[in-house]
C-alpha cells in the first residue's frame, strides 16, 4: 500500500491509470531515461511522465509480483475502495488530522513535488493532464513556509546586504592585487 501511494506521489498517476499501467507503457528515451507513455483513462490524453529514481525502484520491486504477472500490470493494486480503506487506517494510526486517500498522492505531486520546487504551473498542468491552468491552480496550496521563503528571497533582492570583510580577508585581497600588478608589469599587460 505504502509503495503504491509513494509511486503515485512521484508520478502523479490517478488510481485507474496506475491500476492499468503495463510494462509496454514504460519507454526509454534517447538518453536512457525511463518515461511512462500511456493514455489517461479519464481524459483520453497521453500521459508523458519522466520516472524519478524512487518510482523506478518501486517498479523494480514488483516486477515479479504474482498479481502483476497475472494481470499483466506493473503494480499490484487492490480496488480503489480497498486502497482508500487501508489509507484511512494508516492515517488513523499515524494520528493524521485529515482523511488520507489515493487522490492525495496526486495532489501532493502537484503541490509539493512540483510547484513547491519551482516547476512552472504550465508544466505542472501538462504533467497532470489538466485541460487548463485554472484546474491546476486548485493544487497550488500555498504553505506558510513557502510564503516566508519567497518573502526572504524578495527581501534579499530589494535590500542587498553589505558584505563586510574581515581584516585577514582584506589583507589577503590587497596581497593578491599587488601580485597581479607585478604579473602585469612583468608580462607588460596593460592595466584595465
Amino acid at each position: 500500500m505504502r509503495d503504491i501511494f509513494v509511486f503515485q506521489y512521484y508520478t502523479r498517476l490517478a488510481y485507474i491509470d496506475a491500476f492499468q499501467l503495463q510494462k509496454a507503457d514504460i519507454k526509454d528515451d534517447v538518453d536512457g531515461n525511463q518515461w511512462i507513455l500511456s493514455e489517461r483513462q479519464k481524459t483520453n490524453s497521453t500521459a508523458r511522465i519522466p520516472l524519478l529514481p524512487k518510482a523506478i525502484e518501486i517498479l523494480e520491486k514488483y516486477k515479479d509480483h504474482p498479481v502483476c504477472i497475472k494481470r499483466g500490470t506493473v503494480l499490484p493494486l487492490s480496488s480503489n475502495q480497498k486502497m482508500n480503506e487501508y489509507l484511512k487506517e494508516i492515517a488513523a494510526l499515524c494520528g493524521f488530522p485529515f482523511t488520507l486517500n489515493i487522490h492525495i498522492a496526486r495532489r501532493t505531486f502537484g503541490n509539493i513535488i512540483t510547484l513547491n520546487n519551482n516547476v512552472p504551473i504550465n508544466v505542472v498542468k501538462e504533467m497532470l493532464g489538466h485541460s487548463s491552468v485554472k484546474q491546476t491552480e486548485s493544487y497550488a496550496i500555498t504553505e506558510q513556509d513557502t510564503i516566508g521563503g519567497e518573502m526572504t528571497l524578495l527581501n534579499k533582492k530589494l535590500n542587498p546586504e553589505k558584505i563586510e570583510m574581515s581584516q585577514e580577508d582584506l589583507t589577503a585581497l590587497i596581497r593578491l592585487e599587488n601580485e597581479l600588478e607585478l604579473i602585469k608589469e612583468k608580462y607588460k599587460i596593460p592595466s584595465s
